[in-house]
């Protein structure tokens, strides 16, 4: 995927979880902005994976952990939350699960905030 690919699929995510955000509010559980960005991006022809498995290993292929990650929408890992505010934790969990799956680009979306908080995060290249 190029960066301008990326950033226009990364901008479409961004604006749909916008909506459903100014739709729904703050204060619902995390599953139900989950069901709904799905639907959404689904409803729109986008390929959504929900709750994808992530394993973490060693050089030598030794499994060291397994983790799920909320979505992957078209080659894109989303990482949804619905908390007061965005930390670097929640945006050191996205970039794990980029190392973990070897996938360029993903955003953290926080869907508890009142202001709508979206970060996209990219691997650096040539970096494993």
């Amino acid at each position: 995927m190029t960066e301008e690919e990326s950033r226009q699929l990364c901008d479409i995510i961004r604006q749909t979880a916008y909506d459903l955000h100014v739709y729904l509010g703050i204060g619902y559980l995390e599953k139900v902005y989950e069901n709904g960005l799905a639907h959404r991006l689904l409803k729109s022809g986008h390929d959504v994976k929900r709750q994808v498995p992530v394993q973490v290993v060693d050089e030598d292929g030794f499994v060291l952990g397994d983790y799920i990650a909320d979505m992957i929408v078209d080659g894109i890992v989303v990482e949804l939350k619905a908390v007061s505010t965005l930390l670097p934790a929640h945006m050191a969990q996205c970039l794990n699960y980029l190392k973990a799956m070897k996938i360029e680009y993903g955003l953290v979306i926080n869907f508890g905030a009142e202001k709508f908080q979206c970060r996209k995060l990219a691997l650096s290249r040539g970096k494993p």
